[in-house]
């Protein structure tokens, strides 16, 4: 599976963790930024991952990662053909998937540790959407103004 994975400088060292974790594991991986620990917004590196997701197909998955997730999330979410989940346990994880096709998910940096991470991005990229009838209806009515 190709996923698209990008941090800002408060996810950097996660982000690093878990493309390692990804390569392991034998994903294709484009990391659209940031490079290091130095200051970048969160919001650039959201409207990166969305231009990305919107030249792929519907089976490539982006991991974003800020100092919360809850930023980073925020911004991807303004655009309209991404699911951006902010997740925190397999729980999260699991349910982002099945009930809300998530096409995105994003993590906390300095809220999760590594492995806790390392478990919801394994669970998020090996659950599938289940298309019952009422969840199509909701996550079609997700990228509705």
């Amino acid at each position: 599976m190709k996923i698209l994975i990008g941090s800002d400088h408060g996810g950097f060292n996660l982000k690093e963790v878990l493309k390692n974790k990804l390569k392991e594991i034998g994903h294709e991986i484009v990391d659209i930024g940031c490079e290091s620990v130095a200051a970048v917004d969160y919001p650039d590196i959201s409207d990166k991952m969305a231009l990305a997701i919107k030249e792929e197909d519907e089976k490539t998955r982006g991991i974003l990662v800020c100092g919360t997730g809850i930023g980073i999330s925020i911004k991807a979410n303004r655009y309209p053909h991404v699911r951006c989940a902010l997740v925190h346990d397999g729980f999260t994880a699991r349910l982002c998937r099945e009930h809300n096709d998530a096409n995105v998910m994003a993590l906390g940096g300095r809220v999760l540790g590594d492995e806790l991470a390392i478990e919801c991005m394994e669970i998020f990229l090996k659950t599938d959407f289940i298309p019952k009838e009422s969840y199509v209806r909701r996550v079609k009515k997700l990228g509705e103004c």
